[in-house]
């Protein structure tokens, strides 16, 4: 095998596929990156047996073949290597001379057949979503994921098809994150998990351009994403996802509406007398126009003022700050509602049209 391609193409497809190598594996080959040159395009492949990303890069063929490399030593040389035309030629024993200006790399290889290929997937149906808006619904859900692998389901996101309507639903036992996105077109029910690191990783390969489109297919154990001459395959997290609606009761006896960046500033602030790792409620005293917010801990305390809009009934509830700041920070509106029963029930955060939903549950305090 012989290619060429510039250094700046290579840099790129090295990154976007390196996020599918394993960082532990008792299987070497799947340490490697194989660059597929056997057709017209270049393609670069990597597959923990869980994630799998192939993406195409823009070069010249000189001479067919494939070859696996070490993913991490080709990441660093590749990065290092002078901006100008990159040579990549395999020889009779697969060691891989990397060539470019006048640095000139020697490796091993290793045979390319041994590869694990991504596997093909027989595509039950598909939807379509921008860039843009794939990589904002991540952004806002994925904090509520839980990194306790005792439960597998609570380190995905539920994908849920209904009605025209992408819902995105993370949680971890102590709040649940809801994103609803509008499908262009009508597609059957489907709910599927999927693993919270191949979003992860997806959000940080996508552009993020809102006119550039992702198209979502899947099956019973696999989800295929395919954007920019890159495709992702992940497997599904197995298991039926909780039943979350009975907690999203639309039951309220205190409704208040509040500046969004007040809050979060007020609350950012008083996090700043909590000691990593405090479990240190923040306590909100809601009266008529006012919400009080306390903290007190061995550092000291803190309380300050803001106005609001309430209706119904006084209220004293406490929480963890750290929740509700990951929440306010995805919210874009400028004023938000918050919803309340009673210091013992979760509180919920959404707008009129619920594209938005973040539920939270308090904290027991002693005054």
């Amino acid at each position: 095998m012989k290619i060429t391609c510039s250094k700046s193409n290579l840099v790129k497809g090295v990154s976007i596929v390196s996020k599918a190598v394993p960082s532990k594996t008792t299987m070497p080959i799947l340490e490697c990156i194989l660059i597929d040159a056997t057709t017209d395009i270049i393609k670069l492949t990597a597959n923990d047996m869980e994630l799998g990303i192939q993406t195409e890069i823009s070069g010249d063929i000189i001479d067919r073949g494939m070859i696996a490399i070490d993913a991490k030593i080709f990441s660093e040389i590749v990065r290092k290597l002078p901006d100008n035309e990159v040579t990549i030629e395999t020889l009779d024993n697969l060691q891989t001379v990397i060539t470019c200006e006048k640095a000139k790399f020697d490796i091993a290889g290793k045979p390319g057949d041994e590869f694990a290929y991504l596997p093909i997937i027989e595509k039950e149906d598909s939807i379509e979503v921008s860039q843009f808006t794939l990589k904002e619904v991540i952004r806002q859900t994925i904090f509520s994921i839980s990194d306790s692998e005792s439960n597998k389901l609570m380190t995905g996101e539920l994908f849920d098809i209904s009605d025209n309507i992408l819902k995105v639903v993370s949680l971890d036992g102590h709040r649940i994150s809801i994103r609803k996105v509008p499908l262009k077109k009508s597609v059957a029910d489907r709910k599927l998990v999927v693993p919270g690191k191949t979003l992860i990783e997806i959000s940080k390969i996508l552009s993020g351009e809102a006119e550039n489109v992702v198209s979502i297919s899947y099956t019973k154990n696999h989800i295929v994403f395919e954007f920019d001459n890159t495709i992702v395959v992940s497997r599904l997290i197995e298991g039926e996802y909780f039943r979350i609606d009975q907690m999203l009761s639309n039951d309220y006896e205190t409704k208040v509406r509040i500046n969004k960046k007040e809050l979060l500033n007020c609350i950012d602030r008083a996090t700043l007398l909590v000691k990593e790792g405090d479990k240190k409620p923040i306590i909100i005293n809601i009266s008529d126009e006012l919400m009080e917010l306390k903290i007190k801990s061995q550092i000291g305390s803190m309380n300050e003022e803001i106005m609001i809009n309430k209706e119904g009934k006084d209220l004293l509830i406490g929480f963890n700050p750290k929740f509700l700041i990951d929440a306010l920070r995805v919210i874009d509106d400028e004023e938000i509602t918050m919803y309340l029963v009673n210091p013992k029930a979760p509180f919920i955060i959404k707008n009129d049209e619920q594209s938005y939903i973040y539920l939270v549950l308090p904290i027991s305090f002693n005054m």
